[in-house]
């Protein structure tokens, strides 16, 4: 018998082409071949499964001088969006799943994070802020018209009147613009539509479930229309790849009625680099050496630098160049070269709840004279 690495897979459907092993295990995997054939058999179907999380808080808190927030919620673990590129792959690694396949296929949804979120906001000496969703993973992917775990966290922070950011690349957040219309009424919202191409055969590789760029513009525009503050996130710039769309994305954005933009540089923290080196190899084999050899000229000599202040947009010449460009371009097309618009947190107010001591004593009605 022979053994070799885990087979690698371009599945329609899905970004990346295998499942690496869990770096938090002891152990690892390798295909066999049993002497028929059988690493020649094609891969069996792969499908999405979704199970239960039920964490006991639901706001993650952040200290990171990169982000304009300090607060984020995550519905769910895992995206069926299949973006190769994801930072947040190496996370599904804490769940004992692999940050590969799996983390596009083996999904997991907060089932009670609404109620969680209502506790959290109700506790004594809470500060309303700006609180993101999509930090993470993206809150509008496939599996939210089912299970509906953004909507429910929107209804809570609409009835709070609390100050959210939105970053997604999912058209399905049209079906929430009642919600966001009413965060919009106190100053509370902002929407971010991520872009990375306005090529839908690189996207289809890139981010197999996502929405296509044009669908991305028009959720940008009908957004706009109905009194939501809305931008776009170019991201990721790819070197060599999808760098040369800047100007036009951020055109396109602008004349969709985007109100400010930002860019974030490829990231390629743990495993999310072997993965992304394999995508590129085997969908980009005549522009692979290109594309990592400008990334690490922007990581003075490395594939990625994790530290504050560097890690998004890069360092070096080139990456100099990547900011000039950005900054003409959104001049030329009259948005703000700002990562995100900030909402207003004035209005925020704890809903009264039934049982709550007001409603115990009611006013006594005024005697009759």
């Amino acid at each position: 018998m022979s053994e070799d690495p885990p087979q690698r897979t371009a599945r329609k459907g899905r970004g990346a082409l295998n499942d690496p092993d869990v770096r938090f295990e002891a152990w690892t995997r390798v295909a066999i071949d049993d002497g028929w054939g059988s690493l020649d058999e094609p891969p069996p179907p792969l499908t999405t499964t979704v199970g239960i999380d039920r964490p006991r808080r639901v706001i993650a808190w952040n200290q990171s001088p990169d982000l304009p927030f300090d607060r984020s919620l995550n519905p769910y673990r895992g995206c069926e969006h299949g973006c190769i590129y994801c930072y947040a792959r190496p996370d599904h690694a804490r769940i004992g799943l692999s940050p590969g396949q799996d983390f596009e296929s083996r999904l997991l949804y907060k089932a009670d994070a609404a109620s969680r979120l209502e506790e959290e906001l109700r506790r004594p000496g809470y500060e309303p802020a700006s609180i993101n969703l999509g930090a993470n993973t993206d809150p509008y992917q496939p599996i939210e018209r089912d299970y509906r775990v953004t909507r429910s966290l929107l209804a809570v922070l609409a009835e709070f009147r609390h100050p959210v950011t939105i970053v997604t690349k999912g058209a399905l957040i049209e079906r929430d613009l009642d919600l966001l219309q009413e965060l919009a009424r106190y100053d509370a919202v902002a929407v971010m539509v991520s872009l990375t191409s306005l090529d839908r055969g690189l996207k289809r590789r890139l981010e197999p479930r996502a929405a296509a760029p044009r669908r991305r513009l028009q959720v940008i525009e009908r957004l706009s229309a109905a009194g939501i503050p809305c931008g776009t996130l170019i991201a990721p710039v790819i070197p060599a790849l999808t760098d040369h769309e800047l100007e036009q994305l951020v055109s396109a954005a602008g004349d969709a009625g985007a109100r400010s933009a930002g860019y974030v540089l490829l990231r390629l923290p743990r495993e999310v680099r072997p993965l992304f080196e394999d995508w590129l190899h085997h969908h980009y084999p005549d522009r692979a050496e290109r594309v990592l050899s400008r990334l690490r000229a922007c990581h003075a000599g490395a594939a990625y630098d994790p530290q504050f202040g560097r890690r998004m947009q890069g360092t070096g010449p080139w990456a100099a160049l990547l900011a000039q460009r950005f900054r003409q371009a959104c001049h030329r097309a009259g948005i703000a070269p700002a990562r995100r618009i900030t909402p207003s947190s004035a209005h925020f107010q704890a809903p009264p709840r039934a049982g709550d001591q007001g409603e115990l004593f009611p006013e006594s009605p005024a005697p009759h004279r």
